[in-house]
């Protein structure tokens, strides 16, 4: 065995020594996965094999980066910078700057990020005067996404009657005049928004032979990390370039296909065997992250799951910490108690803030532990706040760094024409965007010669554009001698943005002229990164535009922080391939983990308990499960259930069992609303309802205004019980009962219905 393999376990030194062929690697949580691929791309070089004909697709440049540096530790620098290896956005944008044409786009494209696509929503639908209640820019943005990631373009949209009858009984049916009309303008500004990456790259590829060739004799060695997670777009591309050589291996796990809201879909990996029958398959199944009590847990609920590549994943670690478990009354008091736990842990462990984490299933539940750990004053960062990069004055220099690369770029032309004011008012930008529609010409285009046009403007609007588009278009003259720095240091000042900032003399002003500061030196660190900067892109020559691509490709998951020791809050979504020591998954509670939303099927909530299993084995030390009994949801106070997936945690492995009669107590509430432990129950055989089997629905209770501590109640789910509390007053008053069958509940009042007996 060559020294550089030594560190492999069987199945790892399997999966990197098989390089000819298809092969799937399954990589169960905390295996060693992207050791794998590393080791893979490594041995590949080591075998003499050109790195230009390596290609590895990640779904972050962090990931990528991370990946390259191993390569260079393990056998030296060399040759492993010219590996192709990046994201599969990162990727594509490349070839589609080298082959855009063929599509009727320069080389010098704009990538519009998520604000900018929806900015351009919100202004088509408004131009359009139809009501963004119906059409909310997000719904909307949403679904134009989901029609390409399943390469469905506008025509094909508003052609299939399935996708316009679901928008019309939806009251949206002119969703695919939004799409037709969104996408020319993306055309016109010269302009590709990121599911137009992989979307144009597929069109590449299928209508352009001889470009399909060239980079499937390009590429005669593909990667593919988290296969899981590749939507129909990704897949076809795939397929497409290993289809001559077959070079194929795929790594991922099943059990972690957790973004099927984002178009992925799980049959990619399930179905790789049908697409490639001659495959190898490895299973990794050995964890090197998490205590034996973790890895037993997390392996109990995904059996739970019926569509699955079966693995056992197993440890040597310690048995470690049981599994924590608190239960809150209230939301805010489970945001106290994790606070608290925290802290405890701090102290009696040595620990760092960096060490702990908290997932929840929306971004909302950060609220209360944000209260929480603020009081107490620990710190803490939320992964998906507000982008650096998406800061109204990065925002702003941004827009005139797009618009000097690409002219064209109609959302960069509206914000900066009057930032900072330049008396190019709104109405006059109403005037210029009407003439150019009706000419079909870019926006640019009669910013610049409006006369050509038979634009009446009066001299004054006049002598300020022709000034506009003159600075522009000197410092795209600038650009191309010299580098990325000193260009972009002479659009802010030139501009007058860091003066107009500057003058504010405010906190905020300052603030603001700091960050275009910061931006500015991240310009110069890139451009003196050099070539290793682009993934060793020989032709890298640290430019502006290399730059802006750069920034636009970014993923959250990409995003620094200068102070790293804080406790970290996220989604779960977010914390997929992250780990912890210790991990707090709150708001295990029914309609909210598993959402209300993903339930109504067995794939939705398998794909729900993915996510869970997916939470779980984030920590390495000590998870700790929590779920509050009521909280505030859309503004309501709601009386909650503990989710059933902690029926499916091995009570054993709990550090505190659940209270008796919990499991009998969730199940019946469960089944008398109706909600399916395991959905799409069958319909054959049905018999006739036994009325007589029916609870009586003359049930009704009696005016509580008087409710009072020891009153003996009767409720028409939980039968008799003993008033121990009342508290609150009006619509929000609540009672604690204790009955007798399901032990003690807390009742919203005006819902619970009591008759006092």
């Amino acid at each position: 065995m060559e020294d550089y393999l030594k560190g492999l376990n069987k199945e790892q030194y399997n999966a990197v020594v098989n390089t000819d062929g298809p092969v799937m690697v399954i990589a169960g949580a905390g295996s060693g996965k992207t050791r794998v691929l590393t080791f893979r791309v490594a041995h590949l070089l080591q075998k003499g094999i050109d790195p230009f004909n390596i290609l590895a697709l990640t779904f972050t440049n962090k990931a990528a980066r991370e990946m390259k540096e191993r390569v260079i530790k393990l056998i030296g620098d060399g040759e492993a910078r010219n590996v192709w290896m990046g994201t599969f956005h990162s990727v594509f944008a490349k070839i589609l700057r080298f082959e855009g044409q063929h599509l009727g786009y320069p080389s010098n494209f704009t990538i519009y990020d998520s604000d900018d696509t929806k900015k351009l929503i919100k202004n088509i639908i408004t131009d359009m005067k139809l009501d963004p209640k119906t059409y909310a820019p997000n719904f909307v943005r949403a679904r134009i996404s989901m029609a390409k990631s399943h390469l469905i373009g506008p025509e094909e949209y508003a052609n299939n009657t399935e996708i316009t009858e679901a928008d019309k009984s939806g009251a949206k049916p002119l969703i695919k005049d939004i799409y037709k009309t969104y996408n020319l303008r993306l055309k016109r500004s010269d302009a590709m928004d990121f599911d137009d990456l992989l979307f144009n790259t597929y069109i590449l590829f299928r209508d352009f032979a001889e470009v399909l060739y060239k980079y499937q004799q390009k590429f005669k060695y593909i990667m593919v990390d988290e296969y899981q997670d590749t939507n129909h777009a990704q897949y076809l591309i795939v397929k497409k370039l290993a289809a001559n050589t077959e070079n194929i291996c795929v790594v991922g796990d099943d059990a972690q296909s957790i973004y099927a809201f984002r178009g992925a879909n799980i049959q990619n990996i399930l179905n790789f065997r049908k697409d490639y029958p001659d495959y190898k398959l490895f299973k990794l199944e050995q964890n090197y992250r998490s205590t034996k009590v973790i890895v037993e847990a997390a392996n109990k609920i995904i059996g739970f799951n019926k569509d699955q590549i079966k693995k056992t994943v197993w440890t040597e670690n310690d048995e470690g910490n049981k599994i924590g478990l608190i239960r809150a009354t209230s939301d805010n008091e489970e945001g106290k108690l994790v606070a608290d736990a925290i802290f405890t842990a701090k102290m009696t462990e040595q620990r760092h803030n960096s060490d702990f984490a908290i997932l929840y299933r929306t971004n909302a539940q950060s609220r209360a532990m944000e209260e929480a750990l603020r009081k107490i004053n620990i710190p803490y960062r939320i992964y998906g706040g507000q982008s650096f990069y998406s800061r109204k004055e990065i925002k702003d220099l941004l827009a005139y760094f797009r618009l000097v690369i690409n002219h064209n770029d109609e959302d960069a032309l509206q914000r900066a024409i009057n930032t900072p004011a330049r008396g190019i008012g709104k109405t006059t930008m109403e005037r210029l965007i009407v003439v150019a529609d009706e000419n079909n010409v870019s926006l640019w285009e009669v910013v610049n010669a409006p006369g050509k046009y038979g634009t009446q403007l009066n001299s004054g609007t006049a002598t300020k554009l022709a000034n506009f588009a003159t600075m522009i278009k000197s410092f795209a003259v600038e650009m191309k001698k010299k580098e990325a720095y000193e260009v972009a240091q002479l659009i802010a000042n030139t501009t007058g943005l860091v003066r107009m900032y500057r003058e504010e003399d405010t906190p905020e002003g300052l603030s603001r002229v700091e960050n275009i500061e910061e931006l500015l030196n991240g310009v110069k660190e890139f451009s003196e990164r050099g070539a290793e900067a682009n993934e060793g892109d020989l032709e890298f020559q640290g430019t502006l535009a290399e730059f802006m691509q750069d920034v636009a490709l970014l993923t959250d998951a990409d995003q620094d922080d200068d102070d790293n020791d804080k406790v970290s809050l996220m989604t779960i979504h977010a914390a997929k391939g992250l780990e912890f020591p210790y991990v707090f998954i709150v708001g295990l509670e029914e309609n909210l983990f598993p959402s209300i939303q993903s339930i109504s099927t067995r794939a939705e909530l398998e794909e729900e308990r993915r996510l869970f299993y997916v939470a779980l084995t984030r920590a390495e030390t000590k998870a700790t499960l929590s779920f509050a009994e009521s909280r505030y949801r859309w503004g309501q106070f709601t009386i909650t259930e503990p989710s059933r997936f902690l029926d499916e945690v091995d009570e054993a492995l709990l550090e505190t069992p659940l209270r008796s009669g919990f499991k009998q107590q969730t199940e019946r509430i469960r089944t008398e609303n109706t909600i399916p432990k395991t959905p799409e129950p069958s319909r054959r055989n049905l018999k006739p309802i036994d009325n007589s089997q029916v609870q009586d629905k003359a049930f009704t209770g009696d005016d509580t205004g008087a409710l009072a501590p020891g009153m003996d109640v009767e409720h028409i789910k939980f039968g008799r019980g003993k008033v121990i509390s009342v508290e609150g007053n009006g619509p929000n008053q609540k009672a604690t009962v204790h009955f007798n069958s399901v032990g003690t509940k807390s009742l919203l009042l005006r819902f619970a219905k009591l008759k006092i007996v």
